[in-house]
């Protein structure tokens, strides 16, 4: 049992084991400085590869259940059941001609395409992928993401303008309509776990919900679900892909780019739904927490769990209108998360920390935030349900006429 037990830690600590032993082999021979130096250029190398390789098979996965939900069956020509495909994509993007409209600003146009990939991997950095694995724990973790994370709309923005094209322009404001709106209610959901864990740190909030032994997911559901839906509006993923918006505005803010270039955004917006995923599992499914597994295994099992949900949503639900994107932030989510903030506060003031009882009290809470936005909502939803007035056909062919 014992040479169990240290083979599984042996094996949740192979990574740090991998760290410390090429640390101690570089100091052998070099400055304490060097060492420093070269093991946090090593990490960010770590950071890149991961997120680069990560993209090959998550593109692969994603377009294999996309034509599933679609009855088709997605890639199957290049590889082995066509797992190759991306690498196919890969060559032609990177081959393809480069392309730069006559009057577009040179210099924000092409800074445009790697403005929104640097955030990508700078978030990457304080994720814990496992029990002492992340490259930088820092004590405003969240914050430093939230701060990061917004560098991505200001790159969205310079392809839109720079490009100097009327239809990449709409999508940028609207990629700045959508931004900020859903930015709000995705902090305020996460301050209400802040407020339990007393923290910034991605590191404490994993650790403290070791000490409720309970995730987050289960005192704050309402919170959970509103963070995860503000996400994905986030990444621009469906249904709330309005600044591409392909079906409409002609592929949106990128119309104008082709190539590596082209290549940057879609690598950036990859990356992105990785990283939401990545950090919804650690902020509300315990992270790295869970038994028997490695710690960087159940990592990425909530994770990609977290992903497929993505995928789900990418290849069920239609895209909404702009006006119905913008209203259901203003209207629904913000309301909710500051509901759901302010009677977490008032909660965690009167049950104690890491008990029952409190788990309890905040799960009842969400339960008559639920409840009482339903009895508020549901009325009003069958109100304009019932106001919709369909017209027949023959009806408008007359209306039309002569």
């Amino acid at each position: 049992m014992e040479l169990v037990q240290r083979l599984l830690e042996f094996v949740d600590q192979i990574f740090v084991n991998l760290s410390f032993w090429a640390s101690t082999q570089l100091a052998n021979f070099l400055p304490e400085w060097a060492v420093t130096f070269l093991m946090m250029f090593a990490t960010v190398l770590v950071l890149v590869f991961f997120g680069l390789g990560s993209i090959i098979w998550i593109n692969v996965f994603e377009r294999k259940v996309i034509g599933r939900f679609q009855d088709r069956y997605g890639p199957n020509r290049f590889g082995p059941f066509g797992l190759l495909q991306c690498v196919a994509d890969m060559i032609k993007l990177l081959t393809k001609e480069d392309i730069t409209p006559t009057k577009a600003d040179r210099l924000i146009y092409n800074l445009a395409a790697v403005v929104p990939i640097i955030p990508t991997f700078l978030i990457l950095a304080v994720i814990p992928f496992g029990r002492g694995m992340v490259a930088a724990d820092l004590n405003v973790g969240f914050l430093y993401i939230v701060a990061v994370g917004s560098l991505g709309t200001i790159g969205i923005f310079m392809a839109s303008w720079g490009s100097r094209n009327k239809y990449a322009l709409i999508s940028g404001l609207r990629t700045v309509a959508q931004m900020i709106s859903y930015e709000i209610p995705m902090v305020l959901s996460v301050v209400g776990v802040l407020l339990l864990v007393g923290s910034l740190s991605m590191v404490s909030i994993v650790d403290a919900q070791a000490q409720w032994r309970l995730p987050f997911v289960v005192l704050q559901p309402l919170a959970f679900v509103i963070y995860f839906t503000a996400a994905v509006a986030e990444v621009n993923r469906a249904p709330f892909d309005l600044p591409e918006g392909e079906s409409e505005i002609v592929a949106g803010y990128h119309i104008e780019y082709s190539g590596i270039k082209f290549a940057m955004f879609l690598l950036a917006e990859y990356i992105n739904a990785f990283s939401v995923c990545a950090i919804a599992a650690t902020i509300f499914l315990g992270g790295w927490q869970g038994p028997i597994l490695p710690s960087w295994a159940w990592f990425f099992l909530k994770t990609y769990f977290l992903y497929v949900v993505l995928i789900w949503l990418r290849g069920t639900l239609p895209r909404v209108r702009i006006d119905q994107l913008l209203e259901f932030a203003w209207k629904t989510l913000v309301p909710l998360a500051l509901a759901n903030l302010m009677i977490t506060a008032l909660v965690a003031k009167l049950v104690p920390h890491n008990s029952l009882v409190g788990a309890v009290a905040f799960l009842a809470m969400n339960v008559v935030v639920i409840v009482g936005i339903a009895v508020v909502k549901y009325p009003r939803w069958r109100k304009e349900r019932r106001q919709v007035v369909l017209v027949p056909r023959s009806a408008s062919s007359e209306a039309s006429g002569p």
